[in-house]
């Protein structure tokens, strides 16, 4: 029996030579003394929910899942105290009856807070941030055993670099969220003409609190979807039929389509066409967490670029057309955020529209990723860190306006790079 480990894609897999899974923060002092004293690099892996190599070592890998309790609530700040290892879901599905929630959320839920925020994950709305500006405050034990709170009085640098940190500066262990009051939202899908929502793209952006839309190569329709707050109490839809929009349609019907495609790639035209037609009339009303985030139960493998929101439209006509020359069933996903000062945010300090391209399990991935990663360079993009881009840090230094200020933080925190690996040396040198 080895200690091998394996991502949730199933396509990134490692085997360490040691894996803990400390329950407090005193076992993750010992499990790093361990690694010194082995000479190990040390990661950590969340829920495995990054794309790329983010996580792979041949040293001690640190696994949280015990470390996932929440410390302290103070429900008249909005502030939260709570360990590394606890679920997106887990934290809203705990503070929803305290009245707080996350302000935005991503369209799954299942990552750790550490991992979430250490890779820039985000969800959509143009007046809404990334996940990590709710960080405020990040507990981070270095490689010696010490801990070191790192907040905007404490460490300012620090702060802005651990919010976006890819795991480069040592082990967070617990963090403090500033929440807001829970809230329910009202969610609506519908097909629009793709060039519809382009030409309009300020009005539907803007005039929503959170916007985001899907698009098909093949298809002149996107999937839209609007999320806005409303007065009132949720509504949960029965659970029959949940259960069929969201694992019998969104899940098992689309994944036996893309088996078919993989067979079949002639099929994809008319795979997207219907999926883009059928999978897009639905309403909801429920809490915000519910309606952020969806099941998901078939693997693939993506790639996500952060663009200037003014580029949106004329980089997503040159990704829709270049699907058109690859065999993927899949669709483009776009949303939008907000600008944030976090160092290595792939929105720091611009007005940022996301857009995700994906390859289903078992296709060729590669040429279809990178010819897309071509256009993303061209409108000056920043990858998102936990999903599949070909940058290294040549390549990526001129895009981060505080690059220097990120490695100046790593090089005080983690001089002597325990907590890298060949993905992190790639990316950040």
């Amino acid at each position: 029996m080895t200690n091998s480990w394996v991502n949730w894609a199933g396509d990134q897999q490692c085997v360490p030579a040691v894996v803990a899974t400390p329950g407090s923060a005193d076992e993750v002092a010992v499990a790093l003394a361990d690694a010194a004293a082995a000479g190990h690099t040390v990661r950590v892996a969340g829920a495995g929910h990054s794309f790329n190599d983010t996580v792979l070592t041949d040293g001690a890998l640190l696994r949280m899942p015990a470390l996932d309790r929440i410390r302290h609530v103070d429900t008249s700040t909005g502030l939260v105290r709570v360990e590394a290892g606890a679920t997106l879901n887990a934290i809203s599905t705990r503070l929803h009856p305290l009245g707080l929630a996350f302000p935005n959320l991503g369209d799954i839920d299942v990552q750790t807070v550490a991992g979430a925020t250490a890779t820039g994950t985000h969800g959509t709305g143009a007046a809404l941030q990334n996940i990590s500006a709710a960080l405020h405050s990040v507990e981070l034990m270095l490689a010696d055993g010490s801990r070191v709170e790192l907040n905007e009085q404490t460490d300012p640098d620090g702060w802005r670099a651990a919010r976006v940190n890819l795991g480069a500066l040592g082990v967070v262990t617990a963090v403090t969220l500033r929440l807001v009051p829970s809230f329910v939202l009202e969610g609506i899908e519908r097909p629009v003409p793709v060039e519809q929502v382009l030409a309009d793209l300020d009005e539907f952006v803007d005039g929503n609190e959170h916007f985001e839309f899907y698009v098909f190569a093949h298809s002149p329709l996107a999937m839209t979807k609007r999320n806005n707050r409303v007065a009132g109490p949720e509504q949960p839809r029965p659970k029959a039929v949940d259960w069929f929009a969201d694992i019998a349609m969104s899940n098992y019907t689309f994944d036996g389509l893309c088996r078919l495609t993989r067979r079949r790639p002639q099929l994809i035209p008319w795979v997207q066409r219907l999926a883009a037609h059928a999978g897009s009339y639905r309403r909801q009303v429920d809490r915000s967490y519910r309606v952020f985030a969806s099941p998901r139960l078939f693997r693939f493998t993506e790639m996500e670029y952060a663009i200037p929101r003014e580029h949106a439209a004329a980089a997503l006509r040159e990704i829709k057309e270049i699907g058109t020359r690859f065999d993927s069933p899949m669709p483009t996903e776009v949303r939008f955020v907000a600008p944030d000062d976090a160092f290595l945010s792939p929105a720091g300090g611009r007005a940022t529209c996301y857009i995700a391209v994906h390859q289903y399990r078992g296709m060729a991935w590669e040429p279809y990723f990178r010819a897309c990663e071509a256009v993303f360079d061209r409108y000056e993009g920043r990858p998102h860190w936990g999903k599949r881009h070909f940058q290294t840090a040549a390549t990526l230094r001129d895009r981060y306006p505080d690059w220097d200020r990120f490695q100046q933080v790593r090089r005080r925190l983690d001089p002597e790079g325990r907590f890298a690996n060949p993905y992190v040396t790639r990316v950040l040198g």
